[in-house]
């Protein structure tokens, strides 16, 4: 069973400048590899395989030695996630639904990079509150719970208010169930009242976006009147989506957190 462990990290200025020229390097290989197919299919009714274009990431080192600042298992990611684009594209074209064609990505729109074996590029020394990422150093991590199990994949992404996080993949022994009490309860869920159980207890509703829905929308009035391109109207949509994003301290209602509150009161 796979069960996917996320935490935040804080690297330094320079580690930040080195994780962001890693991610614009893979988005100039994403959008050079989707050219490459594009191009191919235009010109020479020709297909090119995930492992064509893998086949061509040395040589392409060698014509563009920025790429030699990205792990080779990330630039080979690069290359599974373009050909999962093209599969999802041809999947729907089959069924008869609107197809999307893989687009070209933007400046600022490639957010994460993955080590598809860890710990070969991405190692976790969870002493230290450590990851050492090729090519970055150690980075610091906020360990808030133990990680469960033996970690496969790790993906580093960026946040779009800036944030960076670090998702682990890991292996982990099928759960095993919990003792049965013996007891049952029914659940209501409303708008109301968030939930309702049959022995009569309320479960109040947080009203989370109640709470920060005034700020949101003053965030964004002040972004529609920002002009287009300009660096006042990037710095206020991150402010909008920090304003989208839980607030500290509350938290987002998650399947787990009912299940928690749920299992306390049947205790």
């Amino acid at each position: 069973m796979r069960k996917t462990f996320i935490y935040r990290l804080y690297p330094t200025k320079q580690q930040q400048r080195l994780l962001d020229a890693q991610l614009e390097e893979c988005r100039w290989l994403y959008n050079h590899l989707l050219s490459q197919r594009r191009d191919a299919w235009e010109q020479r009714q020709e297909s090119i395989r995930l492992y064509d274009q893998q086949a061509t990431l040395p040589a392409l080192k060698a014509t563009h030695p920025a790429l030699a600042a990205v792990h080779s298992q990330v630039l080979q990611n690069v290359a599974v996630r373009l050909d999962l684009a093209f599969q999802a594209f041809f999947r729907r074209v089959r069924t008869g639904v609107t197809p999307g064609y893989p687009r070209f990505r933007g400046r600022g729109r490639y957010d994460s990079i993955t080590f598809p074996q860890v710990p070969v590029g991405c190692r976790l020394d969870a002493e230290e509150k450590r990851i050492r990422v090729a090519n970055v150093g150690q980075v610091r991590i906020l360990l808030h719970r133990p990680i469960e199990g033996a970690p496969k994949t790790a993906t580093v992404t960026r946040s779009s208010t800036g944030k960076w996080y670090v998702c682990f993949s890991c292996e982990c022994v099928e759960p095993a169930p919990l003792p049965t009490t013996g007891r049952q309860v029914g659940i209501d869920v409303g708008l109301k009242t968030f939930a309702t159980l049959s022995d009569g207890q309320k479960i109040a509703s947080p009203r989370f976006f109640h709470r920060e829905e005034h700020a949101l929308a003053m965030a964004q009035r002040r972004l529609s009147k920002e002009e287009r391109g300009t660096p006042e109207r990037v710095r206020r949509r991150k402010i909008v989506a920090r304003s989208m994003s839980a607030p500290a301290g509350d938290g987002a209602i998650s399947p787990t957190s009912i299940a928690v509150a749920l299992s306390i009161r049947l205790l």
